[in-house]
């Protein structure tokens, strides 16, 4: 079973080394619209905050509580009716640069408005965009005034720095060496996603197949570095890599099937006409990727339980093996089925929440393209999750009971 084992395991490998090689993305092409805005750091050094107008705070229109009671200004906040227009700030930042060309330049630029605009104190670090140079009221360019800023956002790498930096402690405290391994496998997987699998994704090559080319390097490559090279993970690297192809059948024929496009919000459409990637592509390249965590977990876990019931039972045969740990398979997919759906719910809660308060039916809420596409997503990795319980439980029963009979003992 080891030799065949190695015999499945080896040639992938060389397949998956040479598949990254040739789908490997050189220079990526530049977006189909003109260039974006530079954003360049500063730090806010003063504020002024004053009382919105009515236009501003409500989108650019004054609202009609005639025509629409639930517009009136002065309605309960916490009916949310109004609360829009309180929760608005107006007034100017004073903000010094500390990048790009006029760095060390203080620019005044108009406070962020607006439903989900970001909230700048004094001292606070925010990036911004260069609106261009600064117009007199008759249009034409004051070339003495300083270029208009616009603040976009705030600056998170330094809190984000210490969240990372705590989890890195905490992961390497609880699980030391294995931790450390699995912090190394993390960062493999990082890697292989932002310089291989995105970019390739966005030099045009097909996503599923980008999608299952990166899945099995990850496999293949963080397994055996958090489990170590032996003959359980080399199961559970079989048993993943058999279990993500079925995921990826399944969801390729799913979303032909019920003609999903991947086109649900305003992101997936800017990507699609932008960069001109096969939005479809990403929604099946998605799906492959979001269930492989949860597989090899899945395939780990029924490996290394196979492994352990040999050792407590070492009479046991295959058939006894397969049976026992399939018994605790069952009720580890029954607890990821939940995780899974409540994962996709937790991701999409803000489109769930707008879904149902369109009080629309029911089964024209669930066949609409948003939701489809979750129930898919759902549906496709929990069948991928089920095949891949007896599938790793039998290879590993197999090798158990024949590295025993080979050697007296287990591998």
């Amino acid at each position: 079973m080891r030799r065949l084992a190695l015999a499945v395991v080896v040639p992938l490998a060389l397949v998956t080394l040479g598949c990254l090689v040739w789908l490997w993305p050189g220079s990526l092409p530049g977006p189909d619209t003109p260039g974006s805005l530079e954003q360049v750091e500063g730090v806010v050094t003063a504020v002024s905050v004053e009382q919105c107008p009515e236009s501003a705070a409500t989108g650019g229109t004054t609202p009609d509580p005639a025509a629409d009671p639930a517009a009136d200004p002065s309605a309960d906040p916490a009916s949310g009716a109004g609360g829009a227009a309180a929760a608005s700030t107006c007034g100017t930042a004073t903000v010094r640069l500390t990048s790009g060309a006029d760095d060390g330049l203080e620019v005044e630029t108009p406070l962020p408005t607006g439903a989900g605009a970001v909230e700048v104190g004094e001292g606070d670090d925010v990036l911004l965009v260069e609106l261009g140079a600064a117009r007199d009221p008759d249009g034409s360019v004051d070339e003495s005034a300083p270029p208009s800023y616009s603040i976009v956002d705030r600056q998170r790498g330094t809190g984000l720095a210490v969240l990372v930096g705590a989890f890195a402690l905490a992961v390497v405290a609880f699980g030391r060496l294995r931790g450390l391994t699995a912090l190394l496998g993390l960062g493999v997987t990082f890697g292989l996603l932002v310089w291989f699998v995105v970019p390739a994704i966005l030099a045009g090559e097909s996503p599923l197949l980008v999608a299952i080319v990166g899945s099995a390097a990850i496999v293949l490559t963080v397994l055996y570095l958090t489990h170590g090279p032996s003959l359980s993970t080399t199961v559970a690297v079989v048993g993943t890599i058999a279990a993500l192809t079925l995921t990826g059948l399944l969801s390729a024929l799913s979303v032909a099937v019920l003609g999903l496009t991947g086109v649900s919000d305003d992101l997936s459409s800017s990507l699609g006409t932008t960069y001109g990637v096969n939005v479809q592509g990403v929604l099946l390249a998605g799906i492959v990727i979001g269930s492989l965590g949860v597989l090899d977990d899945v395939t780990v876990t029924q490996a290394a339980t196979v492994e352990e019931i040999a050792r407590a039972n070492p009479g046991y045969g295959a058939r006894e093996l397969y049976r026992a740990a399939t018994r605790v398979g069952r009720s580890h997919i029954a607890s990821v089925i939940n995780t899974i759906v409540l994962a996709y719910a937790g991701s999409a809660l803000p489109l769930l929440i707008l879904v149902v308060a369109t009080d629309d039916p029911l089964g024209d809420v669930v066949t609409d393209q948003v939701i489809a596409q979750e129930v898919v997503r759902s549906v496709v990795a929990t069948f991928g999750l089920m095949a891949a319980v007896p599938i790793t439980t039998a290879l590993a029963a197999l090798a158990v009971r024949e590295a025993r009979s080979g050697s007296g003992r287990l591998a």
